[in-house]
């Protein structure tokens, strides 16, 4: 997303038009990210993609009456042959809005890595950008701070309105190093997350303090000097924390951060012990576990097999 705000903020800085294409919801295809985003120049340059590129074709034909002025919902259908052939698990339809960029701050904004959601009108293509600072009472300004509090880049529709929020890229944090940390850094790597490892209690404070709300600590190290840690991130109260060992380690834990004066509500924010009950063994499966802890408690979930629960599976 970095470079889709660089390069649309360059385009409408050098004073050329510009047409976006966004999902607006998808039927089929399997599991698809949030937040694409196909942007196209007056003059013919093109940057990002939508559903791997099948839908492209499709906005190609709504892009000329964008980049005049004017918004539209166009249909995409994808056969199974060309939706495998993609990448994607299966054929379906995605409906997709195409409209003219009328400012630039949300560009400007992924371009610089922050936070930041775009509401969008169905009908008008009317747009406003939303940062996690604003505190717009409209119900499209209020599911855009809400999206952007979770700190995960998501979609969602109201009162026909589109609204994506688009998160940084979360960094897990980790202290203690080994071969568990090196589980993670792999594992991070994989869903295209940064990681890095902290050897010093004041560096990882920094760390943590300066944490957005989609960044990720796991604390493998048992010391009792890591609560000043674990003590910050409760206070900057952004991000996920989550600290390694056994009930029994985590008990001590508590007492002593009890002891200093946290509140039993704020040591509940600790993800301890860190992971989904999977039965991993070795660094490699741990790691898989505390990752989907994550993305269990990004999204709301507790992490049950889906065919155990009712909810939506995407």
């Amino acid at each position: 997303m970095r470079e889709i705000g660089r390069t649309v903020a360059e385009w409408l800085g050098a004073g050329h038009r510009v047409a976006v294409a966004r999902v607006v919801d998808v039927h089929g295809f399997g599991a698809v990210p949030a937040g694409e985003v196909l942007a196209v120049s007056d003059d013919g340059s093109r940057v990002g993609s939508l559903l791997r590129g099948v839908a492209d074709p499709v906005v190609a034909s709504a892009v000329p009456a964008a980049l005049s002025g004017s918004a539209s919902v166009v249909s995409a259908p994808v056969g199974e042959s060309d939706a495998v052939a993609a990448g994607l698990a299966c054929a379906g339809s995605a409906r997709i809005l195409v409209h003219p960029v009328s400012d630039r701050a949300v560009w400007d904004a992924l371009a610089s890595g922050q936070p930041v959601a775009l509401a969008t009108s169905l009908t008008s293509g009317e747009s406003v950008s939303v940062s996690p600072q604003d505190t717009d009472a409209g119900s499209a300004g209020a599911e855009a701070a809400r999206l952007l509090s979770a700190g995960v880049s998501a979609r969602s529709v109201v009162d026909d309105v589109l609204v994506d929020a688009w998160a940084p890229v979360p960094t897990v944090v980790t202290i203690g190093g080994g071969v568990l940390a090196a589980a993670l850094a792999a594992q991070a790597g994989l869903l295209g997350w940064t990681a890095q490892d902290i050897v010093s209690v004041p560096d990882a404070v920094a760390a943590v303090e300066a944490f957005g709300p989609a960044d990720v600590l796991v604390l493998l190290d048992h010391d009792p000097a890591m609560d000043e840690l674990l003590r910050a991130g409760l206070a900057h109260g952004r991000g996920f924390l989550g600290a390694l060992g056994s009930r029994r380690t985590q008990a001590a834990r508590r007492e002593r951060l009890l002891a200093a004066g946290v509140p039993p509500e704020a040591i509940n924010r600790i993800h301890g012990p860190v992971g989904l009950d999977l039965g991993a063994k070795s660094p490699a499966e741990t790691a898989v576990s505390i990752v989907a802890e994550v993305i269990a408690a990004r999204a709301g979930r507790a992490g049950a097999a889906l065919r155990a629960s009712d909810v939506a599976i995407h």
